[in-house]
């Protein structure tokens, strides 16, 4: 009853309109998408954890709620974040 999408001339299952055939959107499309999620993916996830280790809690927040398709996150690592003093033992 809910796996068909059913509107008026539309008769789609939802495992079609996952797999790239939307309206306009040519089938290439879905690979660009997967591919640019997971490079945001892996920018925050690395910026994400420089600001835990920093104790960086506004940057942690901000990096954690904006999405920039990584490039806030680029810009924290090589611009914004210092590198921490290691502490002798």
């Amino acid at each position: 009853m809910y796996n068909n999408f059913n509107w008026p001339g539309w008769h789609m299952s939802g495992w079609q309109m996952m797999g790239g055939w939307w309206p306009g959107i040519g089938p290439g499309w879905g690979f660009l998408f997967i591919l640019l999620v997971a490079w945001a993916l892996v920018w925050k996830g690395m910026a994400l954890w420089k600001s835990a280790r920093h104790a960086h809690k506004v940057w942690f927040v901000v990096l954690l709620v904006t999405n920039t398709v990584g490039i806030l996150d680029i810009l924290y690592l090589y611009v914004f974040s210092k590198k921490s003093k290691s502490v002798e033992r």
